[in-house]
């Protein structure tokens, strides 16, 4: 044990002692880091089997980051685990809805959840929108409501929501879809998880072009 451990020490420690406990598995170009990086925040190897990749979304998201992308999650928790630093180094930012006033009244107006109504008025905003959603199943199956109807294109949607209620479900509905994802299938999941995953991808960006986190 060594107390006087730079967190950079630790973090590098932590990603060689995941790397020897996954045996040598290897994973698809860009899903290792995020594999990583979600078990180093929550020490379950579960995620190597667990988290689901569309075709190319790796790529996909890494560009939208690099040009900007706004992102959207559904609990300030999400919120302040992503690395706006990085994030902003592009041009991004991240924002939370949840808490508006007005999403609460119309929330309550309507019998709906707030994770919902959120979800709408993230459909107003401009550019490419990544969903980083670790809480709440009901904005999972809103989003996929709203691009079913082509109200809203989002550029990834990130769906680890943890729980028992419509959890799993919600997950399902994506997978195989058109729209970019990255899901961790079953009832595990939780906002560290998302905003785990969104680092990941801005990392990899930040290693590409030579930088420092």
């Amino acid at each position: 044990m060594n107390p006087t451990m730079k967190p950079a020490d630790i973090e590098k420690n932590s990603f060689a002692i995941i790397t020897k406990e996954l045996g040598g598995r290897t994973f698809p170009e860009g899903q290792e880091d995020i594999i990583k990086r979600v078990i180093h925040t929550s020490a379950d190897f579960d995620y190597a089997d667990n988290l689901v990749f569309s075709p190319d979304v790796v790529q996909k998201a890494t560009e939208a980051l690099r040009q900007g992308a706004t992102i959207v999650t559904d609990t300030n928790m999400a919120l302040a685990g992503i690395n706006k630093t990085v994030l902003g180094k592009f041009g991004g930012q991240a924002v939370c809805f949840m808490a508006e006033k007005q999403v609460a009244d119309e929330a309550k107006k309507r019998g709906i959840t707030r994770a919902a109504v959120s979800m709408e008025y993230a459909a107003k905003l401009e550019g490419a929108v990544i969903f980083a959603i670790g809480n709440a199943p009901t904005a999972l199956i809103r989003l996929h409501e709203m691009a079913a109807a082509r109200e809203i294109s989002p550029v990834l949607v990130i769906g680890v929501p943890v729980g028992f209620v419509n959890v799993v479900e919600s997950k399902e509905l994506f997978i195989g879809g058109d729209i970019p994802y990255i899901i961790a299938r079953g009832r595990k999941g939780g906002s560290n998880i998302a905003a785990a995953i969104v680092n990941a991808l801005l990392y990899q960006i930040y290693a590409r072009e030579g930088f420092e986190k």
